[in-house]
């Protein structure tokens, strides 16, 4: 299925937000994930499952001083 993720066109299986993350090796704690312009609380990453035409923007968290 295709899905958009970070503004770029990605085909990718069904899977849930959590197990796309885990797929890319991100730490789902070090990031924020916006699921079609709405911010996903970070314990509904395992039970959201990805949809055909999605639009998925994962932002990292940077530290600094």
């Amino acid at each position: 299925m295709e899905i958009i993720v970070n503004g770029e066109s990605r085909t990718i299986p069904p899977l849930s937000v959590l197990d796309y993350l885990r797929s890319l090796e991100i730490d789902p704690s070090r990031v924020a994930v916006e699921l079609n312009l709405d911010i996903l609380p970070k314990g509904a990453y395992a039970t959201t499952r990805l949809n055909q035409g999605d639009r998925l923007e994962i932002v990292h968290f940077v530290g600094g001083g």
